[in-house]
């Protein structure tokens, strides 16, 4: 295959959920202009030949809708190692990957779609349903006492750049004291960095009335907001995937907002994905 430049990846099993997926990845091809990776995974190695030419007879039919190039990649795996291995190979800008299903080769949900991702060097933007809106607007960034919220702030840059959004920063109540000052630092790194970017941005307190990932979806919602950004957690347990770690809700809340999850870099490392864009 040719080289493609920082393309974005879509998981493709032939259902509505894969073509929400693709619906939104258009629209931010239309903004950053890249192409697009339709993967397909299977079973077994022996089926790629007859699942590719099944996947390029439907990059042809795509074609009346989806305006930006569509490249076929078949590969044999499972989706917790192949999807991110394959974003890393091609150097992916991002993955959009819809959920659905609690079973099947690429049907994923919940902890599933949080098993995906943790391991990834890019961002996954998660989607649940067909875009409502040509692009991100309103941005809603969710601040609580993680020293890792910091690293979301670079893509602060990158959203305002290509997308003009407007940052709604969603501060976490707490009357813990330790708590209090780390959200109150987060939230001043943050407020600084936007100031000297000229970004546009609103601050906003949660309730504290539900959990903090409760508020963030409803608070969402009722800003009408085009995105969540979420940090998944470092070094996700087996109890965080079988049980509830704190961002499976907002991945597949309720109000089918999408969410672009980031992972934070190692503890021993300086940087890691590039925010910037481009």
């Amino acid at each position: 295959m040719e080289s493609i430049h920082r393309p974005i990846v879509v998981p493709w099993d032939f259902t509505p959920v894969a073509e929400n997926a693709l619906a939104h990845a258009n629209n931010i091809c239309s903004i950053l202009k890249r192409d697009i990776i339709l993967l397909h995974l299977v079973d077994k190695e022996d089926t790629i030949d007859l699942a590719t030419k099944k996947l390029e007879t439907k990059i042809t039919e795509l074609e009346k809708d989806i305006k930006h190039k569509m490249h076929p990649v078949v590969r044999s795996g499972n989706i917790f190692e192949t999807i991110t291995d394959v974003a890393h190979e091609f150097t992916a800008e991002m993955v959009v990957m819809g959920t659905h299903g609690r079973k099947g080769m690429q049907k994923v949900t919940g902890s599933w779609a949080l098993k995906v991702m943790v391991n990834a060097k890019v961002p996954f933007l998660v989607v649940q349903d067909k875009p409502k809106k040509d692009t991100f607007k309103n941005v809603v960034f969710p601040i609580d006492f993680r020293k890792e919220n910091k690293e979301k702030v670079g893509w602060i840059q990158y959203f305002s750049k290509n997308y003009n959004s407007k940052f709604l920063l969603f501060k976490r109540k707490s009357t813990d004291k330790a708590f209090k000052r780390r959200i109150s630092s987060n939230l001043h790194y943050a407020e600084n960095y936007l100031k000297n970017n000229d970004v546009e941005y609103d601050i906003h307190t949660a309730k504290g009335s539900s959990s903090f990932e409760k508020e963030t979806v409803q608070f969402s919602k009722d800003m009408d907001a085009g995105m969540i950004i979420v940090l998944i957690t470092r070094d996700i347990g087996f109890f965080d995937y079988m049980v509830a770690a704190r961002e499976q809700y907002m991945i597949s809340n309720p109000e089918n907002i999408p969410v672009m999850c980031i992972n934070p870099k190692p503890a021993k490392l300086a940087s890691g994905f590039r925010a910037a864009g481009g």
